[in-house]
Protein backbone atom coordinates (compact mmCIF):
# COMPACT_ATOMS: atom_id res chain seq x y z
CA UNK A 1 0.00 0.00 0.00
CA UNK A 2 2.61 2.36 0.54
CA UNK A 3 4.16 1.81 -2.92
CA UNK A 4 1.03 2.32 -3.97
CA UNK A 5 0.56 5.88 -2.29
CA UNK A 6 3.77 6.54 -3.95
CA UNK A 7 2.79 5.62 -7.18
CA UNK A 8 -0.06 7.92 -6.89
CA UNK A 9 1.17 10.77 -4.95
CA UNK A 10 1.34 12.99 -7.66
CA UNK A 11 -0.74 15.63 -9.78
CA UNK A 12 -0.70 16.82 -13.35
CA UNK A 13 1.99 19.05 -12.00
CA UNK A 14 4.42 16.54 -11.02
CA UNK A 15 3.74 17.84 -7.33
CA UNK A 16 1.70 15.95 -4.16
CA UNK A 17 -1.33 17.59 -2.92
CA UNK A 18 -1.72 18.31 1.03
CA UNK A 19 -3.78 15.14 1.87
CA UNK A 20 -1.13 13.40 -0.30
CA UNK A 21 1.96 14.87 2.17
CA UNK A 22 -0.38 13.58 5.39
CA UNK A 23 -0.94 10.21 3.48
CA UNK A 24 2.96 9.80 3.01
CA UNK A 25 3.41 11.04 6.39
CA UNK A 26 1.28 8.79 7.76
CA UNK A 27 3.15 5.79 6.70
CA UNK A 28 6.32 6.96 7.90
CA UNK A 29 4.51 6.94 11.02
CA UNK A 30 3.11 3.61 10.68
CA UNK A 31 6.78 2.28 10.03
CA UNK A 32 8.17 3.89 12.89
CA UNK A 33 5.53 2.84 15.25
CA UNK A 34 6.07 -0.80 13.41
CA UNK A 35 9.90 -0.34 14.37
CA UNK A 36 9.09 0.85 18.37
CA UNK A 37 6.30 -1.99 19.16
CA UNK A 38 9.15 -4.59 17.14
CA UNK A 39 11.96 -3.21 19.85
CA UNK A 40 9.65 -3.18 22.83
CA UNK A 41 8.73 -7.10 22.14
CA UNK A 42 12.39 -7.77 22.53
CA UNK A 43 12.63 -6.04 25.46
CA UNK A 44 9.65 -7.38 27.01
CA UNK A 45 10.84 -10.93 25.94
CA UNK A 46 14.30 -10.15 27.82
CA UNK A 47 12.75 -9.12 31.19
CA UNK A 48 15.50 -9.61 33.29
CA UNK A 49 18.51 -8.38 31.24
CA UNK A 50 16.54 -4.76 31.17
CA UNK A 51 15.69 -4.78 34.77
CA UNK A 52 17.93 -6.72 36.76
CA UNK A 53 21.24 -5.59 34.05
CA UNK A 54 20.22 -2.72 33.09
CA UNK A 55 17.34 -0.33 35.22
CA UNK A 56 17.93 -1.81 38.19
CA UNK A 57 21.49 -1.69 38.18
CA UNK A 58 22.38 1.65 39.23
CA UNK A 59 20.98 1.14 42.52
CA UNK A 60 23.50 -1.81 43.51
CA UNK A 61 26.81 -1.11 45.17
CA UNK A 62 28.35 -3.49 42.29
CA UNK A 63 27.74 -1.01 39.43
CA UNK A 64 30.39 0.01 37.57
CA UNK A 65 29.90 3.92 38.15
CA UNK A 66 29.54 3.36 41.87
CA UNK A 67 32.54 1.06 41.92
CA UNK A 68 34.53 3.68 40.44
CA UNK A 69 33.22 6.76 42.81
CA UNK A 70 34.17 4.66 45.79
CA UNK A 71 37.49 3.78 44.37
CA UNK A 72 38.43 7.65 43.67
CA UNK A 73 36.95 8.31 47.43
CA UNK A 74 39.68 6.11 48.49
CA UNK A 75 42.56 7.97 46.79
CA UNK A 76 41.24 11.73 47.12
CA UNK A 77 39.78 10.81 50.91
CA UNK A 78 36.69 11.83 49.95
CA UNK A 79 33.74 9.59 51.32
CA UNK A 80 31.13 11.62 50.19
CA UNK A 81 31.61 10.29 46.87
CA UNK A 82 31.13 6.52 47.57
CA UNK A 83 27.37 6.56 46.15
CA UNK A 84 24.96 3.64 46.45
CA UNK A 85 26.87 1.75 48.80
CA UNK A 86 23.11 1.38 50.81
CA UNK A 87 20.40 0.39 48.03
CA UNK A 88 17.26 2.29 47.80
CA UNK A 89 14.38 -0.04 48.91
CA UNK A 90 11.58 -0.17 45.81
CA UNK A 91 7.89 -1.52 46.47
CA UNK A 92 5.14 -2.18 44.70
CA UNK A 93 1.69 -0.35 45.57
CA UNK A 94 -0.60 -1.69 43.03
CA UNK A 95 -1.68 -5.06 41.94
CA UNK A 96 -0.61 -4.67 38.51
CA UNK A 97 1.91 -2.03 39.07
CA UNK A 98 4.90 -4.43 38.21
CA UNK A 99 3.00 -5.47 34.57
CA UNK A 100 2.20 -1.97 33.98
CA UNK A 101 5.97 -1.04 34.47
CA UNK A 102 6.98 -4.43 32.38
CA UNK A 103 5.11 -2.34 29.39
CA UNK A 104 6.12 0.59 29.96
CA UNK A 105 9.60 -0.14 30.60
CA UNK A 106 9.65 -2.27 27.46
CA UNK A 107 7.81 0.76 25.11
CA UNK A 108 10.99 2.92 26.29
CA UNK A 109 13.48 0.27 25.48
CA UNK A 110 11.88 0.16 22.28
CA UNK A 111 11.78 3.47 21.50
CA UNK A 112 15.57 3.70 22.42
CA UNK A 113 16.45 1.09 19.97
CA UNK A 114 14.74 1.33 17.32
CA UNK A 115 15.52 5.21 17.56
CA UNK A 116 17.89 5.16 14.86
CA UNK A 117 15.25 3.99 12.45
CA UNK A 118 12.25 6.52 13.43
CA UNK A 119 14.75 9.17 12.99
CA UNK A 120 15.30 8.08 9.73
CA UNK A 121 11.77 7.96 8.35
CA UNK A 122 10.99 11.00 9.69
CA UNK A 123 14.06 12.14 7.56
CA UNK A 124 13.22 10.48 4.79
CA UNK A 125 9.80 12.43 4.96
CA UNK A 126 11.25 15.94 5.40
CA UNK A 127 14.63 15.35 3.14
CA UNK A 128 12.56 15.81 -0.54
CA UNK A 129 11.56 19.44 0.48
CA UNK A 130 15.27 20.23 0.91
CA UNK A 131 17.82 21.70 -1.90
CA UNK A 132 20.47 20.04 -3.17
CA UNK A 133 22.85 22.19 -1.36
CA UNK A 134 20.75 21.76 1.81
CA UNK A 135 20.91 18.17 1.16
CA UNK A 136 24.70 18.07 1.14
CA UNK A 137 25.19 19.86 4.49
CA UNK A 138 22.44 17.57 6.00
CA UNK A 139 24.30 14.42 5.41
CA UNK A 140 25.33 11.76 7.62
CA UNK A 141 22.19 13.83 9.96
CA UNK A 142 20.50 10.35 10.67
CA UNK A 143 23.87 8.90 11.96
CA UNK A 144 24.94 11.60 13.67
CA UNK A 145 21.99 12.39 15.90
CA UNK A 146 21.88 8.63 16.29
CA UNK A 147 25.49 8.66 17.97
CA UNK A 148 24.40 11.61 20.20
CA UNK A 149 21.52 10.44 21.37
CA UNK A 150 22.65 7.36 21.96
CA UNK A 151 25.68 9.23 24.27
CA UNK A 152 23.47 11.62 25.70
CA UNK A 153 21.53 8.57 26.88
CA UNK A 154 24.80 6.47 27.99
CA UNK A 155 25.41 10.02 29.96
CA UNK A 156 22.91 9.96 31.55
CA UNK A 157 22.46 6.21 32.63
CA UNK A 158 26.10 5.99 33.69
CA UNK A 159 26.72 9.35 35.08
CA UNK A 160 23.35 11.38 35.85
CA UNK A 161 21.41 8.19 37.50
CA UNK A 162 23.54 7.02 40.10
CA UNK A 163 23.94 10.50 41.88
CA UNK A 164 19.93 10.97 41.05
CA UNK A 165 19.21 8.18 42.97
CA UNK A 166 21.96 8.64 45.83
CA UNK A 167 20.92 12.08 46.54
CA UNK A 168 17.35 11.37 45.48
CA UNK A 169 17.31 8.09 47.39
CA UNK A 170 18.62 9.03 50.83
CA UNK A 171 17.49 12.12 51.35
CA UNK A 172 15.32 13.05 54.09
CA UNK A 173 13.15 16.03 55.95
CA UNK A 174 13.70 14.05 59.23
CA UNK A 175 15.50 10.92 60.51
CA UNK A 176 11.58 9.55 61.25
CA UNK A 177 10.67 9.84 58.04
CA UNK A 178 12.03 6.71 55.66
CA UNK A 179 12.26 6.35 52.60
CA UNK A 180 10.36 3.30 50.70
CA UNK A 181 10.34 4.44 47.13
CA UNK A 182 7.93 2.70 45.04
CA UNK A 183 8.93 0.56 41.65
CA UNK A 184 7.32 3.19 39.14
CA UNK A 185 8.51 6.45 40.57
CA UNK A 186 11.88 4.99 40.52
CA UNK A 187 12.05 3.58 36.95
CA UNK A 188 10.51 6.90 36.13
CA UNK A 189 13.24 9.14 37.31
CA UNK A 190 15.75 6.48 35.68
CA UNK A 191 14.11 6.31 32.38
CA UNK A 192 13.13 10.06 32.30
CA UNK A 193 16.79 10.84 33.14
CA UNK A 194 18.62 8.98 30.80
CA UNK A 195 15.72 10.25 27.82
CA UNK A 196 16.47 13.96 28.42
CA UNK A 197 20.23 13.49 28.67
CA UNK A 198 19.77 11.78 24.92
CA UNK A 199 17.79 14.89 23.78
CA UNK A 200 19.94 17.13 25.77
CA UNK A 201 22.55 15.71 23.63
CA UNK A 202 20.95 17.18 20.44
CA UNK A 203 21.86 20.14 20.72
CA UNK A 204 24.55 20.24 18.52
CA UNK A 205 22.05 18.71 15.72
CA UNK A 206 19.56 21.49 16.29
CA UNK A 207 22.17 24.37 16.34
CA UNK A 208 23.39 22.94 12.98
CA UNK A 209 19.93 23.22 11.45
CA UNK A 210 19.21 26.97 13.00
CA UNK A 211 22.39 28.33 12.11
CA UNK A 212 22.28 26.66 8.43
CA UNK A 213 18.72 28.67 8.10
CA UNK A 214 19.72 31.89 10.00
CA UNK A 215 17.59 31.53 12.96
CA UNK A 216 20.80 31.24 15.26
CA UNK A 217 24.19 32.55 15.13
CA UNK A 218 27.59 31.92 17.01
CA UNK A 219 27.37 35.20 18.25
CA UNK A 220 24.09 34.87 19.79
CA UNK A 221 25.25 32.11 21.91
CA UNK A 222 28.04 33.80 23.09
CA UNK A 223 26.30 36.53 24.12
CA UNK A 224 24.37 34.33 26.20
CA UNK A 225 26.86 31.83 27.60
CA UNK A 226 27.41 32.77 30.78
CA UNK A 227 23.40 32.26 30.74
CA UNK A 228 23.77 28.89 29.67
CA UNK A 229 26.56 27.78 32.08
CA UNK A 230 24.09 28.81 35.06
CA UNK A 231 21.37 26.83 34.06
CA UNK A 232 23.83 24.13 33.45
CA UNK A 233 24.96 24.49 37.06
CA UNK A 234 21.63 25.05 38.69
CA UNK A 235 20.29 21.56 37.22
CA UNK A 236 23.84 19.97 37.95
CA UNK A 237 23.29 21.48 41.58
CA UNK A 238 19.77 19.73 41.93
CA UNK A 239 20.50 15.97 40.72
CA UNK A 240 24.35 15.44 41.88
CA UNK A 241 24.71 14.70 45.13
CA UNK A 242 26.49 18.02 47.57
CA UNK A 243 29.66 18.10 47.01
CA UNK A 244 31.88 19.44 44.28
CA UNK A 245 32.96 16.97 41.88
CA UNK A 246 29.75 15.57 41.32
CA UNK A 247 29.10 18.86 40.47
CA UNK A 248 32.08 19.30 38.13
CA UNK A 249 31.04 15.72 36.53
CA UNK A 250 27.75 16.41 35.38
CA UNK A 251 28.48 20.05 34.97
CA UNK A 252 31.77 20.18 32.52
CA UNK A 253 30.14 17.34 29.94
CA UNK A 254 27.28 20.12 29.03
CA UNK A 255 28.99 22.87 28.81
CA UNK A 256 31.52 21.23 26.91
CA UNK A 257 28.57 20.46 24.49
CA UNK A 258 27.50 23.96 24.25
CA UNK A 259 30.78 25.15 23.22
CA UNK A 260 30.60 22.31 20.69
CA UNK A 261 27.19 23.77 19.43
CA UNK A 262 29.21 27.39 19.09
CA UNK A 263 31.92 25.62 17.31
CA UNK A 264 29.08 23.79 14.58
CA UNK A 265 27.11 27.09 14.44
CA UNK A 266 30.52 28.91 13.48
CA UNK A 267 31.59 26.46 10.81
CA UNK A 268 27.81 26.48 9.66
CA UNK A 269 27.88 29.98 9.05
CA UNK A 270 30.92 30.23 7.52
CA UNK A 271 30.52 27.70 4.68
CA UNK A 272 27.07 29.35 4.44
CA UNK A 273 28.96 32.98 3.61
CA UNK A 274 31.24 31.36 1.40
CA UNK A 275 28.28 29.43 -0.71
CA UNK A 276 26.62 32.69 -0.81
CA UNK A 277 29.80 34.58 -1.79
CA UNK A 278 30.35 31.70 -4.30
CA UNK A 279 26.55 32.01 -5.55
CA UNK A 280 26.83 35.91 -6.12
CA UNK A 281 30.04 35.43 -7.85
CA UNK A 282 28.49 32.89 -9.68
CA UNK A 283 25.36 35.27 -10.17
CA UNK A 284 27.56 38.30 -11.25
CA UNK A 285 29.99 36.17 -13.42
CA UNK A 286 26.62 35.15 -15.40
CA UNK A 287 25.40 38.50 -15.59
CA UNK A 288 28.62 39.66 -17.01
CA UNK A 289 28.52 36.68 -19.59
CA UNK A 290 25.19 37.87 -20.40
CA UNK A 291 26.26 41.33 -20.71
CA UNK A 292 29.53 40.72 -22.80
CA UNK A 293 27.06 38.77 -25.09
CA UNK A 294 24.59 41.32 -25.54
CA UNK A 295 27.60 43.81 -26.23
CA UNK A 296 28.58 41.14 -28.29
CA UNK A 297 25.23 40.86 -30.80
CA UNK A 298 24.77 44.56 -30.46
CA UNK A 299 27.84 44.88 -32.16
CA UNK A 300 27.70 42.18 -34.62
CA UNK A 301 24.21 43.71 -35.32
CA UNK A 302 25.55 47.24 -36.06
CA UNK A 303 28.32 45.99 -37.86
CA UNK A 304 25.57 43.75 -40.53
CA UNK A 305 23.45 47.39 -40.41
CA UNK A 306 26.46 49.41 -41.09
CA UNK A 307 27.43 47.03 -44.37
CA UNK A 308 23.72 46.73 -45.42
CA UNK A 309 23.84 50.07 -45.07
CA UNK A 310 27.49 50.22 -47.26
CA UNK A 311 26.04 47.82 -49.59
CA UNK A 312 22.85 49.71 -50.19
CA UNK A 313 24.62 52.98 -51.15
CA UNK A 314 27.23 50.99 -53.23
CA UNK A 315 24.15 49.49 -54.99
CA UNK A 316 22.08 52.73 -54.98
CA UNK A 317 25.51 54.68 -56.77
CA UNK A 318 25.80 52.00 -59.03
CA UNK A 319 22.48 52.27 -60.24
CA UNK A 320 23.34 55.79 -60.51
CA UNK A 321 26.27 55.15 -62.37
CA UNK A 322 24.40 53.00 -64.65
CA UNK A 323 21.52 54.95 -65.55
CA UNK A 324 23.99 58.17 -65.87
CA UNK A 325 25.88 55.88 -68.52
CA UNK A 326 22.21 54.60 -70.38
CA UNK A 327 21.20 58.53 -70.70
CA UNK A 328 24.15 59.09 -72.07
CA UNK A 329 24.22 56.38 -74.36
CA UNK A 330 20.74 57.26 -74.95
CA UNK A 331 21.50 60.95 -75.83
CA UNK A 332 24.22 60.06 -78.40
CA UNK A 333 22.03 57.63 -80.09
CA UNK A 334 19.14 60.30 -80.41
CA UNK A 335 21.67 62.92 -81.45
CA UNK A 336 23.23 60.44 -84.11
CA UNK A 337 20.00 59.45 -85.81
CA UNK A 338 19.22 63.37 -85.77
CA UNK A 339 22.64 63.83 -87.75
CA UNK A 340 21.40 60.43 -90.12
CA UNK A 341 17.91 61.87 -90.43
CA UNK A 342 19.27 65.65 -91.81
CA UNK A 343 21.76 63.86 -94.06
CA UNK A 344 19.12 61.31 -95.52
CA UNK A 345 19.14 57.89 -96.27
CA UNK A 346 21.54 57.94 -99.68
CA UNK A 347 23.58 61.07 -99.11
CA UNK A 348 22.07 63.50 -101.14
CA UNK A 349 22.21 66.63 -99.56
CA UNK A 350 26.26 67.08 -100.32
CA UNK A 351 25.25 65.97 -104.26
CA UNK A 352 22.98 68.64 -104.74
CA UNK A 353 25.76 71.00 -102.76
CA UNK A 354 28.08 69.71 -105.40
CA UNK A 355 25.41 70.38 -108.67
CA UNK A 356 24.59 73.34 -107.51
CA UNK A 357 28.20 74.53 -107.11
CA UNK A 358 28.73 73.12 -110.79
CA UNK A 359 26.11 75.29 -112.27
CA UNK A 360 27.30 78.67 -110.68
CA UNK A 361 30.72 77.63 -112.06
CA UNK A 362 29.11 76.89 -115.87
CA UNK A 363 26.88 80.35 -115.41
CA UNK A 364 30.30 82.45 -114.98
CA UNK A 365 31.71 80.82 -118.14
CA UNK A 366 29.02 81.84 -120.33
Amino acid sequence: MAGKSKTNSKNGDGEMTFLQHLEELRWHIIRALVAVVAGAIVAFIFKNIIFDHIILAPNNPDFITNRLLCRLADLVNAPVLCINQDPVELISIKMSGQFTTHINISLVAGLILAFPYVFWEFWSFFRPALYEKERKYARGAVTMASLLFLTGVLFGYFIISPLSINFLGSYRVSDIVTNQINITSYIGSVTSVALSAGVTFELPIVVFFLARIGVITPEFMKKYRRHAIVIVLILAAVITPPDIFSLILVTIPLILLYEASIFIARRVVRKREKADAAEAEAEAAAEREAKAKAEKAAAERDAKLKAEKAAAEREAKAEKEAAGRESEAGAETHMQEDISGAKGPDGSEGRDGSDQGNEESAGDKQ
